[in-house]
């Protein structure tokens, strides 16, 4: 049985402690060019991982990040916790509200922006698969590869807006309703895909899992969503300030994961439809909100995304034609089901294009995705590389062409 030694403690809580300083100083300098923190804690994680650092000193780096044993065993521990909480950040985010009041054009955006880039993700991995390294049952491939196509990055979108001061407007509405649906969606299917590719086995009756996870959305969505409402005034008065919600929040997060994951999903969807409760409360401060979201993207995120570059070789596994195919699936697909949409909603093209190129930027979740993926051995490292380069371009490019669309 293995157990962290005196040696791994320290290789532990050293990696950790690196970790977290270095990915805030890489991600003050990419503010100063307006480059995502995502982006450069992925960039940190390549430096310090097998692409470069290990490359020079590749005994010394298997010290401090190793492949195997007791402390890669903790530290992947960790970044399983560290993405629980950010999908329920991402949860958090979600005002169904929103996404119910944007009538017609929201509608037509909504399932054109995730029917089309699911169908034709499929599609491509279907008829032809000679395109892609398929590493699992081509049926399982060709789902994850649609919904991979098809989701959008809901807090890389929101604060684009917000930066573009369209958080408030039509468009801006039009895209967050949109991003709400197809990301609500595309993690419930993503975790089926999940279940049906590692967890095979657990899921021993179809329809009692899909009664189950319906049940308990509608459950917190409903019931969860009042009784949080209710009790979160109490929880603020007589409970210490922030501590007092904080903890509480995140062991909802954390129950809600226990569930999916004992009914056979993954733990992310739990996460995911409890932040979608907790964050819809009306007496949910923004002060608080602001605590839960800082705690999670400043301290668990960086150890997820830097974890990212720990993993592969990223100019071993860059493989050009794959990473230009993805890339040109992802942009065509999305941007013309979501124009589409808003188009066939009554938005002019131009507005249309502006609410296609909103919904195109992957960011995180995208990441989230692959990783969650990779894991199992649904993909392999080239295709998880060329998701996150595809991840991080959409997300850099969605502002600007938002702007020149809109302007």
């Amino acid at each position: 049985m293995l157990k962290l030694e005196h040696n791994d403690i320290i290789v532990l809580l050293g990696s950790i402690g690196g970790i977290l300083i270095l990915s805030r100083i890489f991600a003050e300098l990419g503010k100063k060019i307006k480059m995502p923190s995502v982006m450069g804690e992925i960039l940190l994680g390549i430096i310090l991982g097998p692409t470069v650092f290990g490359s020079l000193l590749p005994d010394f780096c298997n010290t401090i990040f190793p492949v195997t044993g007791a402390t890669k065993i903790a530290m992947d521990g960790i970044t399983s916790l560290a993405v629980v909480m950010l999908l329920f950040v991402a949860g958090m985010e979600v005002q169904l509200q929103i996404m119910l009041k944007q009538g017609k054009v929201a509608a037509y955006t909504s399932i054109t922006s995730m029917v089309i880039p699911f169908v034709l993700g499929f599609s491509a991995v279907w008829f032809f698969p000679s395109m892609f390294t398929i590493t699992s049952e081509k049926i399982i491939y060709a789902l994850f590869f649609g919904i991979a196509m098809a989701v959008s990055a809901l807090p890389v979108i929101t604060r684009i807006l917000m930066d573009l001061n369209l958080f408030k407007t039509k468009i801006g509405m039009v895209i967050l309703a949109s991003a709400i649906f197809v990301d609500l969606i595309g993690w419930i299917l993503f975790s089926f895909v999940l279940s049906m590719m590692g967890h095979k086995g657990e899921i021993n009756n179809i329809g009692f899992t899909i009664f189950m996870i319906i049940g308990f959305g509608l459950f917190m969505l409903i019931i969860g969503r009042y009784v949080i409402n209710k009790t979160l005034p109490w929880i603020q008065q007589k409970l210490s300030w922030p501590g007092g919600v904080l903890s509480i929040s995140l062991g909802l997060c954390f129950l809600g994961a226990a569930f999916t994951q004992y009914i056979g999903l993954h733990a992310i969807l739990g996460a995911f439809i409890v932040g979608i409760a907790f964050g819809d409360s009306v007496h949910l401060q923004d002060r608080e909100r602001e605590i839960i979201y800082q705690f999670v993207t400043n301290i668990f995120a960086p150890l997820f995304f830097i974890s990212i570059g720990l993993r592969i070789n990223f100019i071993d596994n860059f493989d050009f034609p794959l990473v230009l195919l993805v890339f040109f699936l992802a942009v065509a697909c999305k941007v013309f089901g979501a124009a589409l949409g808003g188009y066939m909603g009554g938005l002019t093209k131009r507005e249309s294009l502006a609410v296609g190129f909103g919904l195109n930027a992957r960011g995180a979740m995208e990441i989230i995705l692959g990783t969650l993926a990779l894991n199992v051995g649904l993909i392999d490292n080239k295709m998880f590389v060329a998701l996150v380069v595809m991840a991080l371009i959409t997300s850099m490019m969605s502002a600007p062409l938002i702007k020149r669309f809109i302007d």
